[in-house]
């Protein structure tokens, strides 16, 4: 049997004495006992909204450097990483080799639990080595107990690379490998342990503003509306439609033909119709302008 590794005292263990009768509630009394629990999340990260928009200067620095971000974590954690690194591009028309998740297991781990993945010290430095990971990047690990093997072996390779590293986590603990510590204490969970409730939504909302954040620092929406969105399905073609016609102030079927003549590229659309310019001409002045709409508009 291998040996066990110490957690007991970390809050996201410990017992939640609000919820000691959960299993004689009724299916409303439990929902109630959820929802009030999760009234501390906001809270939690209100706490630490300075230390969010450091890591997200940080990222956005970074990746104006060409760099890329990993978010790196084990179950639930590596989860929520692998989903944010999924919906940028659709979202924010990014590469994706830009922003990767990485969960301990690999992706089968994804669908259903390894058991043990997250104790491994040398797979997510393997996997960051075969990612040439250097000073440009940036590491987000993210682990509730802030202890996992997995994640602190990945912020230890970061910082031996030099790159940019931040860690999140539910607990408290200033990590010497992490530039920046992001503390979300949420406190202990319904089900004692069970890390995928409030430590898994607060983990999720956080890294929404991690990415958001730095998508808006590089240009990526204009006001509110996802400019460099992928139309690659039915509603994200009518949606791209309806921010050209919003921002270019034309009829339905004017923005659809712009887009055709764009290959369904929405900033290249609006500048050719505001600034009367062709579709060359006006991808070169949004290159200009490192793909800030507002800017190429002038």
């Amino acid at each position: 049997m291998k040996e066990s590794r110490k957690t007991g005292h970390l809050l996201t263990e410990r017992i939640n004495p609000r919820t000691l009768h959960l299993d004689k509630c009724s299916p409303l009394e439990v929902v109630e006992l959820i929802l009030e629990e999760d009234r501390v999340i906001v809270q939690a990260i209100e706490k630490e909204k300075h230390n969010i928009a450091k890591a997200v200067e940080l990222v956005t620095s970074k990746l104006k450097k060409g760099g890329r971000l990993f978010f790196i974590g084990a179950g639930t954690s590596g989860r929520l990483g692998v989903i944010e690194a999924a919906e940028c591009p659709p979202t924010f028309g990014t590469n994706p080799e830009l922003i990767q998740g990485l969960i301990a297991g690999g992706k089968e781990a994804i669908w259903q639990s390894i058991e043990g993945a997250e104790d491994s010290t040398t797979e997510a430095q393997e996997y960051l080595k075969d990612a040439n990971l250097c000073n440009d990047d940036v590491v987000v690990g993210i682990a509730a107990s802030a202890s996992t093997p997995f994640v602190q072996s990945a912020l230890e390779y970061a910082k031996k690379t030099g790159c940019g590293s931040v860690l999140v986590t539910c607990n408290s603990m200033e990590s010497k490998n992490a530039d920046v510590t992001i503390e979300l204490l949420v406190g202990p969970e319904v089900v004692v342990g069970s890390t995928r409730m409030k430590a898994g939504t607060v983990t999720k909302m956080v890294l929404n503003m991690i990415t958001t954040a730095s998508m808006v620092q590089l240009g990526k929406t204009y006001g509110n509306l996802m400019v460099d969105v992928q139309p690659k399905s039915a509603k994200l073609r009518d949606r791209a439609k309806r921010i050209v016609m919003h921002i270019a102030g034309v009829s339905e079927d004017k923005a659809a033909d712009l887009l055709e003549k764009t290959d369904w590229d929405v900033k290249a659309s609006i500048v050719m119709e505001k600034k009367g310019l062709s579709l060359e001409e006006s991808r070169e002045i949004l290159k200009k302008h490192s793909g800030f709409l507002h800017e190429a508009l002038k």
